[in-house]
């Protein structure tokens, strides 16, 4: 990404351009630092559908999370109209904005929900959305350190790390009411949810306690936040010992028979996640445990793995900043490693989603 690309103009001088100025591009405009050679859908799309393709799906996803990230960097700047940055992020793929989330607490944007467009698809002659296309998608960002969010971003992280869980933050609240109100109006299958870093925290939550709830939603997670390992380790621990020492009583077989049950319908639901190694923020999810993982020790299911790493040789050449950055996922170019049957940590995250007691209605 070039920080100072020159403005679009060209061929005009003298008084009409001091008439007509033209914006210099910014750094995140989508044609500066977006997909290269990314087409937007067209008519072919009827037939060869590109969100078939899960890098092109990955692709679209990161990029609406971007958007949210951009939503809010256009407020801090007070940029409106041709002026802002974020809508071209989704216009690219044939969305809509139908809503921001905002926190309370700040009046910060930390996420946005999309929608199909049929008006701006009709225009270039996409009568049907194209298959495997969501309905509506809930695109949230991770921590942005500048402006006045900063501190609502920071206490989240913390409360993240410490307690292993978001759940009861504004933010959590926030997003799982979008997210009810995208599948009653469309349907869990219509329904996708994308987030990075923090963002990807809590698109994790949230998946999680609707899946405990039957209802699973497509989940692409970037750079999710593994630091609260040891937080997950000793609630399997403790829940499993609870579990061994009612084995022998009736209502203690009782609680194994729905344990393992809810073991068995994990394969209901499995987010994609999308893992740098080098990345210290999530790189324990590429702990291997040496064996497979329960994901694919239950016949009769058509669950499959979806943790992605990126490529090693790119890793090792990266920052830290760049290992943990969203920018990664929308190269077009990268040739993802998929993963691996026995990630220690997501094997861990989702038994303890099984073992908790399913809630009630948030």
């Amino acid at each position: 990404m070039d920080e100072n690309s020159g403005s679009g103009g060209g061929g005009v001088s003298g008084t009409a351009q001091k008439e007509k100025p033209v914006r210099d591009h910014h750094p995140w405009d989508y044609h500066v630092s977006g997909p290269r050679d990314l087409a937007s859908p067209h008519w072919r799309d009827l037939i060869f559908s590109s969100w078939r393709n899960p890098s092109y799906k990955r692709i679209a996803v990161s990029c609406f999370v971007q958007a949210a990230y951009l939503l809010e960097l256009d407020r801090q700047a007070k940029r409106t109209g041709a002026q802002e940055i974020a809508s071209r992020w989704w216009k690219q793929f044939k969305y809509k904005l139908v809503k921001t989330l905002v926190d309370e607490r700040d009046s910060s944007i930390y996420g946005a929900v999309l929608e199909w467009d049929h008006t701006a698809a009709i225009a270039d002659y996409l009568f049907v959305k194209p298959w495997g296309a969501p309905k509506a998608a809930i695109a949230l960002r991770g921590t942005i350190v500048k402006g006045s969010t900063i501190r609502r971003d920071f206490e989240d992280d913390f409360r993240l790390v410490t307690w292993d869980t978001l759940k009861g933050s504004v933010r959590f609240r926030g997003t799982m009411e979008a997210v009810k109100a995208m599948i009653f109006k469309h349907g869990a299958h219509n329904v996708c949810i994308g987030g990075h870093s923090l963002g990807a925290g809590i698109a994790l939550h949230v998946g999680k306690e609707l899946a405990k709830q039957g209802v699973y939603i497509d989940c692409h997670l970037f750079n999710p936040p593994s630091v609260s390992l040891p937080q997950t380790l000793r609630f399997i621990q403790k829940t499993a010992s609870l579990l061994w020492r009612r084995s022998n009583s009736r209502k203690g077989i009782e609680d194994e028979g729905k344990a393992e049950k809810l073991l068995r319908d994990v394969n209901g639901w499995m987010p994609h996640l999308y893992i740098n190694d080098t990345d210290y923020i999530c790189m324990h999810y590429a702990d291997r445990a040496g064996t497979a993982t329960m994901t694919s020790s239950h016949k009769g299911t058509n669950a499959q793995p979806r943790l992605f790493l990126a490529p090693r040789g790119q890793a090792g050449q990266q920052s830290l900043m760049e290992a943990h950055g969203l920018q990664q996922w929308w190269n077009n170019d990268i040739e993802l490693q998929r993963s691996i049957s026995d990630s220690r940590l997501l094997s861990r995250q989702l038994r303890s989603m099984y073992l908790e007691s399913p809630s009630g209605k948030s």
